[in-house]
């Protein structure tokens, strides 16, 4: 936050804040009141913001207006008021070019005279058959929201224009629009006909890496009242990675989504706000910098990416128009249920607005206590549907705030009932009672294996074993048994149908008596069972072996043999075979720490990170120990393509492993390698670099695993990374209640995991080289 002090009137008009760099965006929205947080602060002197002022080509805001500010600038097609570029960026000059010759080379009738409302379009494009165009040119596997994206690029640019000046790109067959080819040239395309398709590639991937800024400013651009469901939704998201809001409630965020809208300065030196305006927004910096100047001191400081400023101005006593910022405080208070026992809050709960909820037109639990919780997830759960949304996030979770030995007596607790007639009584048991049997079915469907290692749990599923059994008729039918003893005699036995080969023996043998049980093929041969252990000797050296210092001779003469899909092939496999051995709940062990939970272990999630880290220094190792340049130019051509492959099976996480592995600074000093590398391989290599990119919280990243169907091995280390943020930007606890918004966070990542492992991995035969050669030698890694 930016505190700026002003010592006297005389000087208030007198401070300013400049953009500091060229294209500067800044978000503009309302914040909450926290003169109650910070009274001791706001005794000391009355602070404010000085001015904003674009210091070279201008900036560009989002803001949240009141409703009467917001009723003025807008334009003719509803839209506030955009500033247009004179021309292009030089980035995407040539990028048009291509597009355009593509269009009219591969389907010219695409560009023609339209007719609507009794008028002529001259040589025009509708947009839902350039989208249409778009998403099926040579399989980019583009949805239609990514391609309304790329298109808004080419309209912000000047490049695409709509017939009637409209600056949003409609997917509609009545909305048209053309190239303006005459002022860039784009009639003209390269002569190479090998080179044409790199160089679309190139531009279509660019455009796709521009296209989410272009959407989100064409959906800041409309008046707040025009927005669809849709585009709230947008916002949401972009919202939930800007720093400035993180401290902010999701159901303030969701309010703020529907009244954010955007600013653009282009002009440089430009006051955006000065010390002593009128407070009406508070404004959040979406992209480059600003400079906050004040008379007498200079440059005070400097503002970046996700940083804010004027909020001092909502919260304190100078007059404000602050109408929005009031209603979504009530809005928010209005809708907050809270449930109260011996006069304190056990149970907060919020009326679900719909926006991304799991309950439409319901109510989420935000916090309470680990009782209460349990109690209204019981109520709330319905026989008749496979499963609750809020439910699957209590159980991946509850080891948190309540482990076994508090879960399992709660859950006892709610087995016995007590109502008023019988009639009524028996009724409600046995709905309650089918409730907490759904629930304890899904809490051993998600934990398995890892409750035989918890006594409580075992001792609770027994009691509730021996309760079921009570209430169900038990099979007593007696059928006859004919035993036959070694000497080919038989012994007939009448036992329950149900008798296990321990009660048959019992039976027979005396007690005390030396007897086991052994396995009779039809050979008339006896097989015992036997226990074999593999005893060895463990020795314990001072001084690293010298297999643990690493390889000294590169194993180039191996890669060379192998096919770069058969490395790709067993490395997904493998990889695959380490992603389904982990659990989810290790996730969450993982980040709250191990030793938070007595007997957990956090073996395979480990084990899988260490191969991630192995992998990417494989790559830098093999590369570096190579000394021929010729076999090392090869050598990164092969890598490059084990990533290409990798890509392809959506093995995300080997893919960013070689691909962090190539970006290495000692292998990118390898400048005479890199220049032996075809230009095509260079140009793919560098379209997946851009996937690398973790500005914007990796959003590269994020919208292509967007568009992937299961199953995939998601990019691990960025679900560690969402979980370690989530947990350390949040307390588990809120005035002595479970803070259940963070945990529905959590378990919303980790069901990314569950998704990702949702249908088989279907792995086919690689179609060449030595399988079995290739899995030897990359298990050895």
């Amino acid at each position: 936050m930016l505190w700026v002090t002003g010592s006297t009137t005389e000087e208030k008009n007198k401070g300013w804040i400049t953009a500091a760099t060229r294209g500067d965006r800044l978000n503009r929205g309302m914040t909450r009141d926290r003169r109650t947080e910070t009274g001791n602060r706001w005794a000391e002197g009355r602070l404010g913001v000085g001015g904003i002022r674009p210091q070279e080509t201008g900036a560009c805001l989002y803001r949240a207006l009141s409703p009467a500010s917001a009723q003025g600038g807008v334009g003719e097609h509803g839209t506030a008021p955009v500033t247009r570029s004179p021309s292009p960026t030089q980035r995407t000059t040539r990028t048009p070019r291509v597009v355009y010759g593509t269009l009219v080379e591969r389907n010219p009738t695409l560009i023609r005279d339209r007719k609507h409302h009794l008028k002529t379009y001259r040589q025009c494009c509708s947009g839902k058959e350039l989208v249409d165009w778009l998403t099926k040119l040579n399989d980019c596997f583009l949805s239609r929201t990514q391609a309304v994206g790329m298109w808004q690029v080419l309209l912000d640019e000047g490049i695409l224009v709509h017939v009637k000046q409209d600056f949003n790109f409609h997917d509609r067959d009545t909305q048209f629009y053309r190239f303006l080819e005459t002022d860039f040239n784009l009639n003209h395309t390269a002569n190479e006909k090998d080179s044409k398709e790199d160089e679309l590639q190139e531009g279509l991937s660019l455009l796709l890496q521009m296209g989410p800024d272009a959407l989100l400013n064409m959906i800041l651009r409309k008046c707040p009242n025009q927005r669809s469901a849709g585009d709230v939704e947008v916002i949401y998201e972009e919202l939930l990675h800007v720093k400035a809001v993180s401290h902010l409630s999701t159901s303030v965020r969701k309010e703020l989504a529907a009244v954010l809208v955007f600013e653009s300065h282009a002009k440089a030196g430009t006051v955006l706000f000065s010390q002593g305006d009128k407070g009406t927004s508070w404004y959040i910096i979406w992209k480059g910098s600003v400079n906050v100047i004040t008379h007498g001191k200079g440059l005070v400081t400097s503002l970046h990416e996700g940083e804010d400023f004027g909020q001092l101005a909502l919260v304190n006593d100078a007059p404000v128009d602050k109408s929005d910022f009031i209603r979504i405080l009530k809005d928010v208070e209005a809708n907050t249920v809270r449930l109260e026992e011996h006069g304190k809050v056990v149970l907060v709960l919020e009326k679900s607005s719909g926006l991304g909820s799991p309950h439409l037109g319901g109510y989420t639990v935000m916090s309470g206590t680990p009782e209460k919780i349990l109690e209204h997830l019981l109520e709330t759960i319905k026989l008749d549907t496979n499963g609750n949304p809020c439910v699957g996030d209590f159980l991946l979770t509850q080891q948190v705030f309540m482990p076994s030995a508090q879960l399992c007596p709660a859950l006892q607790h709610q087995y016995p009932f007590s109502a008023g007639s019988e009639l009524e009584k028996t009724a409600y048991a046995l709905n309650t009672k089918q409730k907490v049997v759904k629930l304890v079915g899904q809490w051993v469907a998600l934990y398995g294996p890892l409750l035989k290692d918890d006594p409580v749990a075992v001792h609770f599923l027994e009691v509730c074993l021996l309760v079921a059994c009570q209430s169900l008729f038990i099979l007593t039918f007696a059928v006859m048994y004919e035993i036959y003893r070694p000497d080919h005699k038989a012994v007939s036995l009448v036992l329950p149908v149900d008798s296990s080969v321990q009660d048959i023996m019992s039976v027979l043998v005396n007690p005390g008596g030396d007897h086991v049980m052994v396995k009779m093929n039809s050979s008339g041969g006896k097989a015992p069972p036997s226990l074999t252990c593999n005893v060895g000797f463990v020795w314990v050296w001072q001084v690293p072996l010298k297999e643990q210092l690493g390889p000294e001779q590169s194993t180039t003469d191996a890669l060379e043999q192998m096919c770069s899909k058969d490395i790709a092939t067993q490395l997904t496999n493998y990889d695959w075979e380490l992603f389904t051995a982990m659990h989810e709940v290790e996730l969450v062990h993982y980040t709250f720490g191990r030793q938070k939970f007595p007997g957990a272990t956090t073996a395979n999630l480990e084990r899988f990170m260490r191969h991630f880290n192995a992998l990417q220094y494989w790559v830098v190792t093999e590369l570096c120990l190579c000394e021929d340049l010729t076999r090392r130019s090869t050598l990164l051509k092969k890598f490059i393509k084990i990533a290409i492959v990798l890509k392809e099976q959506k093995n995300l996480n080997a893919f960013f492993a070689v691909m962090f592995g190539l970006s290495n600074s000692a292998v990118q000093r390898l400048c005479g390698t890199w220049e032996r590398v075809p230009n095509k391989t260079r140009r793919i290599y560098c379209a997946y670099e851009r996937l690398l990119d973790p500005s914007r919280n990796h959003r590269a990243y994020r919208l292509a695993v967007a568009k992937l169907n299961p199953p995939y091995i998601p990019f691990m280390p960025l679900l560690l990374k969402d979980m370690t943020f989530i947990h350390e930007g949040n307390k588990n606890y809120t005035d002595n209640l479970v803070n259940f918004e963070k945990m529905r966070m959590i378990a919303k990542t980790m069901k990314i995991v569950r998704g990702c492992r949702s249908q088989p991995y279907g792995s086919t035969a690689p179609p060449c080289g030595s399988t079995h050669t290739t899995l030897i030698f990359l298990r050895i890694l």
